[in-house]
């Protein structure tokens, strides 16, 4: 494994204490991949959440999946709500079509028993988990784990003991309602992967980008101890890894998987004493990792020791690296954003804004603004600083802000960046229904990001600098003017911004302010309990949730009982609900769900119709 240091100043200013930022990449180049074959577990959310089209969606994306392996390729599949079931023991998947019949049958049901689907796949992982195998667990949810083990630390810690033993854990989260804290917490501790499916139709996408990580894998559990030398001190380690600080100074740095001829990059921020004039050493890096050699998996290690020179300003001037201070910047953007989050859980939200704004200040000093790509992350931290101060980081915004720090973190430019969620800003922007003077801009979806591409005449067709707070896919833009960056490759939207809608188009924010939060119980008890239907067979059927509330029926005892399945709601609370339509594990759409007087038990309100299934 070739291991190369990268500073953002080769040469750094004599006689002066500092900070500095280093790159470390360690690369395991394989001139005739041989790809290991996969044990893999696909541990699918059934629960009522999942009804309807996510799960549809969820299990075509399997189902792609599946066509994707090959016949030395072992697979599991496991489904679960309160119930866990192994609908694929591990084999080799030799019979792709009758897997994918399988999966046809699967249904949505009741609650989400995470920990049982995930514990389930890693057993059928370990029964057949050898070295020569990429042994892997891809846990699929939409939603809270509500039954079963549901602390956050056990399962987290769980990840990581699984990870000892051989078992990575890849997490997928699906929609607006799943635990992100969680599912990023068990990917890190697990060095596996974690995924934000934002829409339907990105469940395949993101099933196939996990999948050519699989096949490209190089080496394993890649460790890096550090020993600062000189009295250097290490500040923050900018990339995603799992640290061991050691009591003799040494760092230990857990990193993951390798992939084929690529760089896994390690990015380090150090405090450095005043150093005199000539060569120094600040850094013992020693590493060791898994990797493939000669068609079997050996134990590699190896060692490195950063230098740098200390030199006078001219030479400092000279010497910098624009390249390297780009790679650092991604790296600095998605750990001050991992920050930002932190300290608005905390209820910190001047701190976290403030935060965001001095990276604003930074990343513009430093001219980095000029690149397309930071000038796209500038208007990301300007749009969730605002969203931060003024307490509106709501459910999607927080996502995205976490997913965009583990992607970036990871030094995955191709996922960072990703959110589609359309502000009240958006919805705000006055509306024209000509375009008079200005220049007509559209917003569309990309690889889960909102770009903005010019529509008039006389343009070149270059990417534009859109304040992220407007976007909104579909959406038609007027703008005064566009302004090309000081490179030329870009174009900036100047002047006043309006919205346009030609008379007799559809207007794609029509509706009021976009979410996919459905109706929830407001407390109130002013809504009357539902009347529907006599009888089941009377009942109205729908294959579509909306913006209801999904209940189902489950055997307790001698009875009957109605819970809420849907989540946001305590699925142990009695519920009212008409006792002449209850039928064991049918599900049911109502409109509204109110807490009683009592205040622990629902009352179902509005319409009910009875849930049908479709393939």
């Amino acid at each position: 494994m070739q291991i190369t240091q990268q500073p953002t100043t080769p040469v750094l200013l004599e006689n002066l204490a500092d900070t500095t930022s280093l790159l470390l990449k360690f690369r395991e180049d394989v001139p005739n991949p041989q790809r290991r074959p996969l044990n893999v577990a696909l541990v699918i959310d059934r629960s009522g959440s999942m009804a309807g089209a996510p799960l549809r969606y969820a299990l075509q994306a399997a189902a792609n999946f599946v066509d994707r392996l090959t016949a030395d390729d072992r697979l599991s599949i496991v489904v679960y709500d309160d119930v866990v079931s192994t609908l694929l023991d591990a084999q080799l998947v030799t019979d792709k079509d009758g897997i994918k019949r399988m999966l046809q049958g699967v249904r949505a049901g009741g609650l989400t028993n995470l920990s049982g689907g995930w514990l389930q796949g890693c057993e059928l992982v370990a029964k057949h988990k050898t070295d020569q195998h990429v042994n892997r667990v891809l846990l699929l949810t939409d939603g809270q784990a509500n039954n079963g083990i549901t602390n956050p630390a056990i399962l987290i810690n769980t990840a990581a003991k699984k990870a000892e033993e051989g078992i990575t854990t890849t997490t997928l989260g699906f929609g607006s309602h799943f635990e992100e804290d969680l599912l990023i917490g068990m990917a890190r501790a697990a060095a596996g992967n974690f995924y934000f499916i934002q829409s339907l139709d990105d469940a395949a996408d993101v099933f196939g980008i996990e999948l050519d990580s699989l096949k490209a894998i190089a080496a394993q559990n890649l460790t890096v101890t550090l020993t600062p030398i000189n009295a250097t001190e290490i500040g923050d380690v900018l990339s995603l890894a799992r640290q061991e600080a050691q009591s003799d100074g040494r760092m230990v740095l857990h990193l993951g998987d390798v992939y084929e001829n690529e760089d896994k990059v390690l990015g380090l921020q150090l405090r450095l004493p005043a150093l005199p004039t000539g060569a120094h050493q600040l850094l013992h890096v020693a590493y060791r990792a898994d990797a493939i050699r000669n068609g079997s998996i050996e134990a590699i290690a190896g060692e490195h020791t950063v230098q740098v020179t200390a030199g006078s300003i001219e030479a400092v001037a000279v010497a910098s690296d624009g390249g390297v201070m780009l790679e650092l910047a991604r790296l600095r953007i998605a750990r001050d954003k991992e920050r930002a989050v932190d300290l608005a859980d905390a209820g910190k939200h001047a701190e976290a804004e403030a935060l965001l704004h001095q990276l604003v200040a930074e990343l513009t000093a430093k001219g980095l603004h000029e690149h397309f790509e930071i000038a796209e992350e500038i208007d990301q931290i300007n749009h969730y600083a605002q969203r931060i101060a003024s307490r509106h980081l709501d459910n999607e915004s927080r996502k995205e802000l976490r997913d965009q720090a583990f992607q970036g973190r990871r030094a995955r430019v191709d996922l960072a960046g990703r959110g589609v969620s359309v502000d009240q800003a958006a919805h705000a922007l006055p509306v024209v229904s000509e375009p008079g003077t200005g220049v007509e801009l559209v917003c569309f979806r990309e690889g889960g990001k909102l770009r903005v591409r010019v529509v008039s005449a006389g343009f070149d067709d270059l990417n534009i600098q859109f304040p992220r707070a407007i976007r909104a896919e579909g959406a038609h833009y007027i703008v005064e003017e566009l302004e090309r960056s000081a490179d030329g490759t870009f174009y900036r939207a100047k002047g006043t911004i309006t919205r346009l809608v030609r008379p007799g188009e559809t207007d794609p924010l029509a509706g009021g302010h976009s979410g996919s939060s459905r109706s929830r119980s407001t407390g109130s008890t002013s809504a009357r309990a539902a009347k529907p239907a006599a009888t089941l067979a009377d009942l109205e059927e729908t294959d579509t949730i909306g913006s209801g509330i999904l209940i189902q029926c489950v055997k307790d005892g001698s009875k009957l009982r109605a819970r809420v399945v849907s989540d946001g709601f305590d699925p142990n609370w009695n519920m009212r609900f008409p006792r002449g339509i209850r039928d064991e594990s049918t599900l049911f759409v109502v409109e509204q769900v109110n807490t009683a007087p009592d205040g622990k038990s629902y009352i179902a309100s509005g319409e009910i119709k009875k849930f049908v299934q479709t393939t």
